[in-house]
């Protein structure tokens, strides 16, 4: 039960994460601020993790080799939390693709070196597939993409933040998606921890190494973010101050102009 509440919490934190920054888009009708290798290096990283859980949690023959493999005592590592998050991420990436499409974007484009990585990395898929296809290494396969997910979900903040460090701010980049990516990170770190001492066994991190380093590398990343947000670049608080010193400057304006008019 603490596992799946663990599980459950992960789910939610990490399906609403994605509608901060689609609000935010919306709003401005704007997606500048927002890094395209972040979005597009994102949508690959949620397709490639969409195809893992589901074979994992669906397949009697991936699962029989997953048995086989690790022990025929330990559980699919996969929930069918996991499966709803990723068809659910998908989703939400392919709309803020279109939302990169329709909005305006200034002069940010999507950079040569993150198209080159995609197209590397559907091209090896490809072929690990009919390879696959060949001796029946179905697991083996699904590994593949969690293995590019894991690949994926290390290299895509890193444009975000050196985006972030280039421009001194965070605007446009919403924090509230790092917010509850943190506690979703946490959370599903935790399900997992849960597990393992409910089996006796930590087969569940490095058997599933992928969710394993989803978790650390994301919380990571989210950490750093929340320091640029609120330490480095607190551009909330600049405009703030701002707009009480406007404000302080038209009081002073309004109270001389009432004294002059008094004498």
């Amino acid at each position: 039960m603490v596992s799946r509440t663990f599980g459950w919490i992960a789910f939610f934190s990490w399906s609403i994460s994605f509608y901060p920054q689609v609000i935010l888009n919306f709003r401005r009708k704007s997606v500048v601020g927002l890094n395209f290798d972040f979005a597009l290096l994102n949508s690959t990283k949620h397709c490639s993790y969409l195809i893992y859980n589901a074979f994992l949690y669906f397949s009697p023959v991936v699962q029989n080799q997953y048995f086989h493999k690790f022990g025929h005592n330990q559980i699919i590592p996969v929930a069918a939390n996991d499966v709803a998050f990723s068809s659910h991420a998908v989703l939400l990436t392919v709309i803020t693709l279109f939302q990169i499409v329709i909005y305006q974007r200034g002069n940010q484009k999507v950079s040569k070196v993150s198209i080159a990585i995609v197209c590397a990395v559907w091209l090896i898929a490809a072929i690990c597939f009919f390879v696959a296809l060949h001796s029946h290494r179905w697991l083996w396969l699904i590994s593949i993409f969690n293995f590019i997910q894991v690949s994926m979900t290390v290299i895509k903040y890193i444009p975000q933040a050196v985006m972030n460090f280039k421009r001194k701010s965070t605007d446009g980049f919403s924090i509230g998606n790092i917010l509850l990516d943190f506690l979703g990170g946490l959370t599903n770190y935790a399900q997992m921890a849960v597990q393992s001492i409910d089996q006796h066994s930590w087969v569940n991190f490095y058997g599933n190494i992928g969710k394993t380093l989803l978790s650390l590398v994301s919380i990571f990343f989210d950490l750093l973010f929340l320091v640029q947000h609120y330490i480095l670049y607190p551009a909330k608080k600049t405009v703030t101050n701002k707009e009480e010193s406007s404000e302080s400057s038209a009081k002073s304006s309004d109270d001389s102009q009432l004294v002059s008019d008094n004498m």
